[in-house]
């Protein structure tokens, strides 16, 4: 079972990463009629971003689709990392990937028309990982904590049962 999971968190973080280097690889016109096509759309269901932020919707649909790629990259890498290492090591090396990952795409958008590369950029992507990484440590913590309490739960009602 853990073979055939590994195989498929493995594939799930390739294609993303495919996924990310694909989309960094569009000329800037391309990617600037999808971050368009994204306004329209949120326009039709009654998100109107062009009027609530005006010249800026452009920008605000770009960079949350860069923190949300990469905090969907952090969790793909988790994913992979948990197979091999403990929490600790998991949450330091997938940080430093998502950094690495957001570092080399802005480079490789130097070299794409139109495109430029951004440490601006590079922040939010990690701030994208970094979120994802917390978000999992608050719900493992919550989790340990609730198993603990329902251990401590039964322990207690077991005592009382052997008390009366």
């Amino acid at each position: 079972m853990k073979n055939k999971r590994e195989i498929i968190y493995w594939i799930l973080l390739i294609i993303w990463m495919v996924g990310i280097f694909i989309m960094s690889n569009q000329p800037a016109r391309i990617s600037d009629s999808q971050s368009g096509g994204l306004i329209d759309i949120l326009s039709k269901i009654g998100l109107d971003m062009n009027n609530i932020f005006g010249q800026l919707s452009n920008f605000i649909v770009r960079k949350c689709a860069h923190f949300l790629e990469y905090m969907i990259l952090a969790l793909l890498v988790l994913n992979v990392l948990k197979l091999y290492f403990n929490m600790k090591q998991v949450v330091i090396i997938t940080i430093v990937f998502v950094f690495l990952y957001a570092c080399s795409d802005e480079i490789h958008q130097l070299f794409v028309q139109g495109r430029e590369g951004a440490i601006r950029d590079v922040i939010i992507d990690t701030c994208g990982g970094i979120t994802l990484v917390l978000i999992k440590l608050f719900v493992t913590c919550k989790k340990t904590v609730d198993l603990k309490k329902k251990i401590l739960w039964n322990f207690n009602q077991k005592s009382n049962q052997v008390h009366t």
